[in-house]
């Protein structure tokens, strides 16, 4: 599957969703918006963005999303558990 590129129309309601391995090395197969699931910990989420910027968000807790789209969320920065992207 093709890489999906940024697009400033990311669909409001996206198609699917997936569990994120957060990775150093690897970006996500596709653009996605991350959600901390309701049964994960409060934590830190390191990110790419879609534009290519890291980021950091401290205190994110269960139940909230990570309002950007990412390319790859991060192990090393990332304290947050039961991370869902969507797509």
């Amino acid at each position: 599957m093709a890489k999906t590129q940024y697009s400033p129309t990311f669909p409001m309601f996206p198609g699917d969703a997936a569990a994120v391995t957060p990775s150093d090395t690897q970006d996500l197969p596709e653009i996605s918006i991350i959600y901390v699931g309701a049964f994960g910990t409060t934590g830190a989420v390191k990110v790419t963005t879609a534009q290519g910027t890291e980021v950091t968000f401290l205190g994110v807790p269960p139940g909230a999303v990570i309002p950007v789209q990412v390319r790859r969320v991060w192990t090393t920065g990332t304290t947050a558990t039961n991370l869902v992207r969507v797509f």
